[in-house]
Parts: structure tokens; sequence; C-alpha cells
């Protein structure tokens, strides 16, 4: 069984940026990873940014967010675009990666959909999973890892170490 950390930052965006260092950290160590990060793009003129996912590996980058306007107030998330980025994923799996890297666990994840089918597979395979986390998912996911989901500081080089003692050399 592979190990289970999150990472729930403080500032908009900062996990995010936190991921991308540790992901950029460990394929530059020649790591075979699989996951994605999530990149945030201002819009000129708009409060909201655009949401991609890099995904580790390939050369894709898929939007996630849709643009509803600056009045709307629902969830901008693209549901299509968040399964194109699961099922890219799921091709970067075959070997199995050193270590898999989920931008978030969030609301799709917790109603069962998005990542979380690939987070448990690559768990029961032994591979470590690193994912961000927002305070207001932190009872779905609680109930998804059954306590075994440790948190990690949010710190890149602390959540590296945790990488580098969790994930077996391949």
């Amino acid at each position: 069984m592979g190990a289970l950390g999150y990472v729930m930052a403080g500032a908009r965006g900062a996990g995010d940026r936190l991921l991308a260092d540790v992901a950029a950290t460990l394929a530059a160590e020649g790591w075979p990873l699989a996951g994605v990060v999530q990149v945030n793009t201002d819009r000129p003129g708009s409060r909201r940014c655009d949401m991609d996912l890099r995904v580790l590996g390939r050369p894709e980058v898929i939007r996630i967010s849709q643009s509803l306007g600056e009045a709307s107030q629902g969830c901008r998330l693209d549901p299509e675009g968040l399964e194109t980025a699961v099922a890219l994923v799921q091709r970067t799996m075959t070997p199995l990666p050193r270590l898999l890297i989920v931008n978030k666990f969030g609301k799709a994840e917790i109603e069962g959909r998005g990542f979380r089918a690939l987070i448990g597979d690559a768990l029961s395979q032994g591979v470590p999973v690193v994912l961000g986390l927002k305070p207001d998912n932190l009872p779905g996911f609680q109930a998804f890892a059954q306590g075994f989901g440790q948190p990690l500081p949010e710190n890149a080089a602390a959540v590296v170490s945790w990488c580098r003692s969790q994930a077996t050399e391949i």
C-alpha cells in the first residue's frame, strides 16, 4: 500500500505552486512521475483566473475552468476537462510511476469522480500519492482516506523530503 500525503496551503494558488515546485524538483532528479499540477493564469480585467492542468510526463495542458462571467457564484470547474486530464494521467500509470501528484482532492473526488479512482488504484499498487486539499474539503477527504492521509507542511522542501522517504526505487 502506498502512502498518502496532503498539503493544505493558505494563500490562493500557493498549493498549486508548491506541488508544481515538488514535481519540478523530482522530475529534475529523473523520477518517473504521474499526475497533474495546476497552472493558474490571471485574466486581464477579471478577478477570476483560468485554471489549467499540466499533465506530468506528457505534453498536454488541459483547461479545467469555465468562464461563467464575473457575477457567477457557481463552481467554474469544467467536468469534461477534468475527465480528459484523468484519462491522460491514467495512460502514464504503466509502467508504474514513482509518485502520483494530484493538484487537488476537490468536490469531484468527494463525489466519487475526478481522480478518486486513480488515487485509490495508485495506492493499492504501492505508488505514493501527494495531493492538494482545501480546508473545506477536509471532511470529505478524511471519509475517503479513512485515517490513512498524512498532513504535510506547506513547504516544498519538506514535501520533497516526504516523497523521497515514501517512494521506492524503480
